[in-house]
This record gives structure tokens, C-alpha cells and sequence, in this order.
């Protein structure tokens, strides 16, 4: 797409901007891009014979994920010219009658707790939530740089063995794991990610660094069930080869039993709701479910219609749980799962409970049983929560330890999915504001290294971040043909100067709220974080980071 003309030259020569970074390009990319520090001695900081299990590896799989990487961008493409995602054609994938074997050890994931890896105290409270299953993430809700990746695994391995504990400041106690059946699965970074710093001048897939440093660490007999991934950000049916094969090599080079390897796979991506069994098929050694990430997959579905009018999305959270565009997919998920014997998760209910808060955290838990309870009605096996006293609720939405069984008598084998979302919530100039006060203090804690952010009583991540950025690009496109209002019901033209405008007037309310005593890298991050953001709608910067 034509990149959109913003007027940032308010911030261009902004002291600390100038500081750090040398260039725009620079600037763009440091969210996009985790590097290893020019210190890092792979001999001294990754475990003992790892880069020789590693390099075999990344000969085969970094050249696959380029090429992987860039028939997304034409798929892109394609749609912008009009072509947009469809089902394929039948094959054996869709007409055979093929099953996966699921294993009884996940059964029952009626709810999955999920959360940063690099979090250690986040990461036993999950464990020790009671929740069926804990997903540990090193993706969205981790901010993308090395640091937070060495402790994240660190974590991941010390959580694998039972072993990961925390200091209680407030009981002055330690905490340790307790004994459970909770299934526990990794989520690495997605294959649109590159790894920079680990070989000299070259990169290395992400998604491949983070699979094998964890497999590579795992001895089988620490582990209560097989090791389990989450295979997040795929666009393709494709995609699950490569996958696939990286299962199966790394079971060849560690002596496992061929698909001892585990997987679940979000769909969060507009072209992968077209091809989800031809997905599931092709990894149906390893999988054992399908999850909607319904925020990326929120991202995706605007991405992918940019330039129609008629997808210009309401308020973020004027959108209903079970708006169609989400609902018809809610319902092909679980059909789809079913019929070949894989579980069906459904996604994250972003309003987060309040243990300080009586009357928002009895609004966020009404609404997190409404959420689940739509889920299971739509067959859902179980969904995710990301706070401890989510689990309950959450679990009890669901009738049974799953619905592998119930099937809709009446379920469309290609429903629409791509209904436009008319009559669906409000479009307003206070939701664009809202969006952009979201994302500079989103990204400036990301700056500071937090991927996760607790916003107004929202959890955000990467995912609403980029849902935000989309959603003020959509009513700069489509100014003169979507209707934005202001609180007197005129119409507001969006224009670049106007969002411009819009950034400053947030930036400034934000920084009228933090205290004077904080640190100056504090205020400084949202300086940058405010021309970062909007530097990105300007360039067209939407891909997955």
C-alpha cells in the first residue's frame, strides 16, 4: 500500500531521538528486531554444544522461513490488488478421513493461563493457578529483546523441571511450584521474526532459535508429558511443513520417538481461517488443537481489507464478543477440529480483573463469563485467561472436560467469513483518541522492556497494539468516506494533520500524568514512543513485530 504522509517534523529533532538512534530506519526497527548484545560469546551464554545442534539446523530452516516470509507479503499484495483470501480447492486434507490421535494428557485445557516467560513469579503464580493448561510465551506479550529471551527460557527450562520458584516480598516467603497435572506448552516467536546477533553478519530464524534452545535443554524424564509448543502468527497451511519438518528433525538429532514433539497452532491470521484443515493435516503427527487469537486475528482481518471503506472497524471495545466476522469463525473452528479429532481453544478476554478495583473487577469477571460461556456455546473445547482468578470462571463456562463429540447439525462447511462489520459498535474521534493514547504508553513500556501492559484496565500486547495503529490508519485512508463523530455528533475528518494533532494532545496529557520525580528515561520513552507509533501508521508498518 502507498505509505500514509503524516506531519511528524514536531519530534524529528527531539534531543533524546537524535541521542540514540541514527536514522529512521533505526527507529522503525527497534521492535522488530532482537539482536544479541556485541559482547555475546555463544561458547560462555548459550549451554555447552548448542550452536553444534543448532547450525545443521539453521542451514535447513532459516532459508525456508525467508522465502516463507516473503509469500506472505505477495498474499499481501494480492489482497490489495482484490484478490483477497478464499478456501482452497478439495484434496485429501478436506475429503479424507484422517483423524489425529489426541493424547489424554490434554484432554481437558477448558482453560489455558497464559502469560510473559520472562515473568518468573507471573509464571508459578499460572502454574499454581489450578488452570488446565499454561501457555509460556516468548512472543506478544514478551517485549522482543535478548535479555528478556535468555531469562524467558531460563524460565520455561526451570518451570519444565518443577524447579522455577520466587521471592514473596510481602510474606517473606519463597514460592515454589506445586504438584499438578497442568499441561504446560512454549510459545516461541512466530516465523516473521529474525534473530540478529547469534552468528556474525547473518540471521537466524526466531522461531528455530527458540524451539531448539528449549528442546535442546529438555531431557525427556523431567517432563510429566511430552514437550509442547504453541505455534503462533501462521498465515499459510504451508507454514505447518515447515514446522513439521523442524519437529522431526530435532526428534532425529535428540533420539525421540518420531511425533513425541506436541504442537497447538493459533489462527490469528485472515488467510490461515481459509485453510485451517489443510493446516491441522499437514501437521497432524504433532498437533493436538487449533486456537482463535481473536485480537491478531483482529489485526489481520483489517490488514488484509485495508483499502475497502467498508471495513473500517468501530471503537476497539465497542466491538461485541460475538460480532460475525469473530462468530462465523468461532463456529468453523470447533467443526473443523472435530471432525478430525483436535480441540478447539478459543481466545483472550482482554479486560482484566482488579483485586484493588471492586467495581471493575466485577465488570471484567461478568464479562469474562459471558466471553467463555459464548465460547463454549459455540463448541469450543476452552479458551484463554491471563490472571489466576480468571481460572475458575473461566473452566466453568465449559460443560465437560471437552466437546470433541458435538458437532452444529446445521454448520456451513465454508461459511463467510469475511462479513462486513456494519451496525457493529460506534466510530468515534474519542476511539481514535483513545487508540493513540494506547499505543504511545503501550509502546513506550515496551521501550522499557515490558511486553505485557495493563492499560485502563486492559491487558495489551503487541496484538491490540497493532489492531490500534491499523484502526487510525483506516479513518486517515477512508476520511472522506467513513463517518468519524465527535461528541456533538459532527463528523471529523481524520487528515494526517488532525492525527498529528490528535498524538500531540495525547502525548502531552500523558506526560501531564506522570510524576515529575519519575525517571527522565520515563518521560523520554514516550517522546519516542510517540513519534515511533505514529511514524509506523505513517510508513504502512503493520506486519506482525
Amino acid at each position: 500500500m502507498t505509505p500514509i504522509k503524516l506531519n511528524c517534523s514536531k519530534y524529528r529533532t527531539h534531543s533524546f531521538i537524535a541521542e540514540i538512534f541514527e536514522g529512521e530506519e533505526k527507529m522503525t526497527s527497534i521492535a522488530r528486531m532482537n539482536c544479541a548484545p556485541r559482547t555475546f560469546n555463544p561458547a560462555l551464554e548459550l549451554p555447552k554444544g548448542f550452536m553444534d545442534f543448532l547450525l545443521p539446523l539453521h542451514k535447513v530452516f532459516t532459508p525456508r522461513q525467508q522465502a516463507l516470509v516473503a509469500e506472505r507479503a505477495e498474499a499481501l499484495g494480492r489482497s490489495h490488488d482484490g484478490r483477497l483470501p478464499a478456501y482452497r480447492e478439495s484434496s485429501e486434507a478436506t475429503t479424507g478421513d484422517w483423524m489425529i490421535d489426541l493424547p489424554e494428557w490434554v484432554q481437558d485445557q477448558r482453560n489455558q493461563m497464559t502469560g510473559p516467560a520472562d515473568d518468573s513469579e507471573l509464571v508459578v503464580k499460572m502454574l499454581n493457578s489450578g488452570a488446565p493448561g499454561v501457555m509460556l510465551d516468548l512472543e506478544d506479550s514478551m517485549a522482543n529483546y535478548w535479555p528478556n529471551l535468555m531469562r524467558g527460557v531460563r524460565n520455561i527450562i526451570g518451570a519444565l523441571k518443577g524447579e522455577l520458584c520466587y521471592d514473596d516480598q510481602k510474606r517473606n516467603r519463597r514460592v515454589a511450584i506445586e504438584e499438578s497435572r497442568t499441561v504446560i506448552l512454549t510459545r516461541a516467536r512466530g516465523l516473521h521474526l529474525n534473530q540478529a546477533g547469534v552468528l556474525p553478519d547473518e540471521l537466524i530464524s526466531a522461531s528455530l532459535l527458540d524451539v531448539a534452545l528449549v528442546a535442546y535443554q529438555v531431557d525427556p524424564a523431567w517432563l510429566k508429558h511430552p514437550l509442547a509448543f504453541y505455534i503462533p502468527k501462521s498465515e499459510s497451511a504451508d507454514e505447518a511443513l515447515w514446522w513439521r519438518d523442524l519437529f522431526q528433525a530435532i526428534e532425529r538429532a535428540r533420539g525421540w520417538p518420531p511425533g513425541w514433539i506436541k504442537c497447538m497452532a493459533l489462527v490469528e491470521s485472515h488467510p490461515l481461517a481459509y485453510q485451517m484443515e489443510e493446516f491441522v493435516y499437514n501437521l497432524r503427527e504433532h498437533i493436538v488443537g487449533l486456537n482463535l487469537g481473536r485480537w491478531d486475528y483482529m489485526a489481520s482481518i483489517i490488514h488484509f481489507n485495508l483499502l475497502n471503506p467498508d471495513w473500517a472497524l468501530p471503537d476497539r471495545n465497542t466491538i461485541p464478543h460475538d460480532a460475525p466476522f469473530f462468530q462465523n469463525l468461532r463456529h468453523l473452528l470447533p467443526e473443523i477440529c472435530h471432525r478430525r479429532g483436535a480441540l478447539a481453544i478459543g481466545g483472550m478476554t482482554a479486560l482484566y480483573p482488579s483485586r484493588e478495583d471492586a467495581e471493575l473487577n466485577a465488570r471484567a469477571l461478568a464479562l469474562l463469563e459471558m466471553d467463555k460461556r459464548n465460547e463454549a456455546c459455540c463448541l469450543m473445547d476452552g479458551a484463554w485467561t491471563g490472571h489466576p482468578d480468571q481460572n475458575e470462571i473461566a473452566v466453568a463456562q465449559f460443560p465437560s472436560p471437552n466437546q470433541l463429540r458435538a458437532r452444529r447439525p446445521d454448520a456451513e462447511r465454508h461459511p463467510d467469513l469475511r462479513p462486513a462489520p456494519k451496525g457493529v459498535g460506534r466510530l468515534t474521534v474519542a476511539g481514535t483518541r483513545a487508540a493513540a493514547r494506547a499505543v504511545i504508553r503501550y509502546r513506550a513500556n515496551y521501550l522499557r522492556g515490558k511486553g505485557a501492559s495493563l492499560l485502563d484496565g486492559y491487558m495489551e500486547d503487541l496484538a491490540t497494539d497493532r489492531i490500534y495503529r491499523l484502526m487510525i490508519a483506516q479513518r486517515m485512508l477512508h476520511q472522506d468516506a467513513v463517518a468519524i463523530t465527535d461528541e456533538a455528533g459532527r463528523t471529523v475528518r481524520h487528515t494526517p494533520e488532525f492525527v498529528s494533532a490528535l498524538f500531540d494532545e495525547e502525548l502531552e496529557r500523558i506526560l501531564s500524568e506522570t510524576p515529575s520525580d519519575s525517571l527522565c528515561e520515563e518521560h523520554d520513552s514516550y517522546w519516542l514512543a510517540r513519534f515511533l507509533s505514529e511514524q509506523m501508521i505513517r510508513d504502512g508498518e503493520f506486519d506482525p513485530e
